[in-house]
């Protein structure tokens, strides 16, 4: 007998919350409309904190690819610049007996023995050439300009004439670029 009573007392409050939504309606929809509400803030909230999060983790991505291509970049430079002064170290010592073929030649010239010199000069043009292959080239130095970057000044003498001044007038010893880079200065006497 009790269960019928809890049975009615239930369905009259199942009654009267029906009644009361069809007498007040906008109660229910209201709440429901505000859950809603609260679900989109709340994805909306979770996409911007995606997108910031994508904006972050895209801004690493760039400046990580950027620094290694940069690493890229600089080891072939490097690599290609070690590859065309490699051989410096084995030029500059190979620069003094060039020096001693020249003035071999000067003396053979003077002497006088011509098959000999034949010979020699052959020899020096060969090896002249040989190195020039490999990127050697002599500096130019008489009447030109002095130039810093590639003159050492030995001594400075009174010009000849005013067409002289500032100018190289004399090559003590030759000068020689590796590859466009000095790999000896021309030293040289200055006309003042």
């Amino acid at each position: 007998m009790e269960e019928k009573k809890d049975i009615e007392i239930q369905e009259d409050e199942t009654q009267k919350q029906t009644e009361q939504q069809v007498e007040n309606p906008s109660v229910e929809p209201q709440e429901t409309e505000n859950k809603r509400h609260k679900g989109r803030r709340a994805h909306a909230k979770a996409l911007e904190e995606a997108k910031a999060k994508f904006a972050e983790l895209n801004d690493t991505y760039l400046r990580l690819y950027s620094e290694f291509d940069n690493y890229r970049k600089r080891t072939a430079k490097e690599k290609l610049e070690l590859s065309a002064t490699a051989s410096a170290a084995v030029m500059k010592d190979l620069l003094p007996v060039l020096d001693d073929f020249e003035r071999a030649l000067q003396n053979m010239e003077k002497n006088g023995n011509e098959a000999d010199l034949q010979g020699v000069t052959l020899i020096y043009n060969k090896f002249k050439s040989t190195l020039q292959k490999r990127g050697l080239e002599e500096i130019v130095a008489i009447d030109c300009d002095f130039n810093t970057d590639e003159h050492e000044a030995l001594t400075m003498v009174p010009a000849p004439d005013e067409s002289k001044k500032g100018k190289v007038i004399d090559v003590i010893q030759k000068g020689y670029k590796l590859n466009g880079t000095v790999i000896r200065f021309a030293r040289v006497v200055v006309g003042n």
